[in-house]
């Protein structure tokens, strides 16, 4: 059985990890706003930040408290 350190522990390590990766492919995307290599529009872009902060809510979300109990 784990214990709370090694939980702890483990999502240190995991989300450094993971956390990095995301900034690295961030930088990789944003090599795409090079106008000399590539052409593209303004809803073109748009449509990739939208999607980027979408899936960004959507992630930081699940890391909110599920506050379930039902009122009227």
């Amino acid at each position: 059985m784990e214990t709370p350190d090694s939980k702890r522990e483990r999502f240190r390590r995991l989300a450094a990890k993971r956390t990095n990766e995301v900034i690295k492919k961030l930088d990789i995307l944003g090599h795409c706003g090079n106008k000399h290599s590539y052409e593209y529009s303004d809803a073109q872009i748009k449509e990739i930040f939208l999607a980027v902060d979408k899936k960004l809510n959507d992630v930081r979300d699940k890391f909110k408290p599920k506050d379930e109990t039902f009122r009227l």
